[in-house]
């Protein structure tokens, strides 16, 4: 889109693609819903010179015109990040990403150890010992 929210480009790219069509333009403002892999496509389009701001999906959902699909999400994408008021997702560097999987690994056995001597407990609680 351009300054004025006109479309001036609408293509399709397949995931191959999309970085060698990147690399090929201008530096530009790029939109992303943060979710999973926002994080490493936004370093990776940083990476080509393009300017690249994270939103929280439900930040870009009241800007989806109709039904949901690829297109009319990139249009509300590319028009909710223009937003003067829009709020941002910092872009995560890998190490925050490693500590970030870390502290959810940890959790996670954390929840599994509790849950097992709660079980065993039970069962010992339950045989009379």
């Amino acid at each position: 889109m351009d300054e004025r929210g006109k479309i001036v480009l609408r293509k399709r790219l397949s995931r191959h693609d999309l970085m060698p069509f990147l690399a090929k333009l201008p530096p530009v403002l790029i939109g992303i819903e943060a979710c999973g892999g926002a994080h490493y496509w936004a370093r990776r389009f940083r990476e080509h010179g393009h300017e690249v701001k994270l939103m929280a999906p439900q930040f870009v959902k009241p800007y989806v015109k109709s039904n949901k699909n690829d297109s009319r999400d990139a249009e509300a994408i590319a028009e909710a990040v223009t937003r003067p008021t829009m709020r941002f997702v910092p872009i995560k560097d890998v190490d925050q990403q490693d500590i970030q999987a870390l502290h959810r690994v940890r959790e996670r056995l954390m929840g599994e150890r509790t849950a097992l001597v709660n079980e065993v407990h039970g069962c010992c609680t339950s045989m009379g010992s």
